[in-house]
């Protein structure tokens, strides 16, 4: 982590304040920001490669509204052989560099039967299933505390902020649950069934870590699935990551103006 900062630091122009992570299919909001300055994760020390399909596997430094915000376009994932602390590596990388506001973005399958495709929920709590936790073995307490507070994991005045953009833009936003699961095999209709009965509104493969990493850090954290295809079983389909990809580029427009709006405000 501090290898990554020290090669960041004096390459970045901007002092990131914000950074998003953009989930599968849903990276188009690094291309709308200005004066963008493009740095591949190969190419900063210690950095997981990104290998999943929609994940571009690119730090993206720019101004939205004069706002310096980093983006991660693609995110390491648990199922690439990723272990739960290499996986929150970025974060915490750029909470070195003075980021204090994660936005994180996931595409989600919508366990919730009234949830639609192209559907964005703001998460308001998950459940995690992932058996890994970032903050297993011995704690740095120049990062936080041994066992940091969760009852609050996705800040309740960011939510705020994120229902006021939308009412503003005429779009609802839905809240939820999200249940994070290792993959890389989709949920079977049992599973979706258990997960419902616990509480779960969503589910994807990602996105947990991150946010216990950010929150004993001291950031605070908002969370925004796209719900991209029904969970299994709630409708009579077979589950394609395609149409993950496909329900992310129709969402795009209407993603980067809910982020850009939301950045500027944070």
């Amino acid at each position: 982590m501090s290898d990554a900062s020290a090669y960041l630091q004096p390459l970045l122009r901007l002092k990131p304040r914000v950074a998003v992570v953009l989930g599968s299919g849903l990276g188009a909001f690094a291309d709308s920001m200005d004066d963008a300055q493009v740095i591949p994760y190969r190419d900063i020390p210690g950095w997981p490669q990104s290998t999943a399909i929609g994940h571009a596997g690119m730090l993206v430094v720019g101004s939205v509204a004069g706002v310096p915000v980093a983006a991660l376009a693609g995110r390491a994932h648990l199922y690439e052989g990723y272990t739960a602390l290499q996986a929150v590596y970025g974060v915490r990388a750029l909470h070195e560099l003075g980021v204090e506001s994660l936005v994180l973005t996931n595409a989600a399958g919508g366990v919730n039967r009234d949830y639609k495709p192209g559907d964005l929920v703001l998460i308001s709590d998950h459940i995690n299933l992932l058996g890994q936790n970032p903050l297993s073995g011995p704690n740095d307490p120049t990062l936080g505390p041994r066992f940091p507070d969760m009852s609050e994991a996705y800040s309740k005045a960011y939510r705020a902020v994120a229902l006021e953009v939308a009412t503003q833009m005429g779009l609802h936003l839905r809240e939820g649950v999200y249940a994070a699961v290792p993959g890389p095999s989709y949920e079977t209709p049992a599973e979706i069934r258990y997960l419902r009965a616990i509480g779960a509104d969503l589910v994807g493969m990602s996105t947990v870590p991150e946010t216990i990493a950010a929150n004993h850090m001291g950031m605070k954290v908002l969370g925004i699935s796209c719900v991209t295809n029904h969970a299994a079983g709630v409708i009579d389909q077979k589950l394609d990551h395609k149409e993950v990809i496909e329900v992310g580029e129709r969402m795009k427009s209407t993603l980067i103006r809910l982020l850009r709006d939301i950045c500027v405000k944070l």
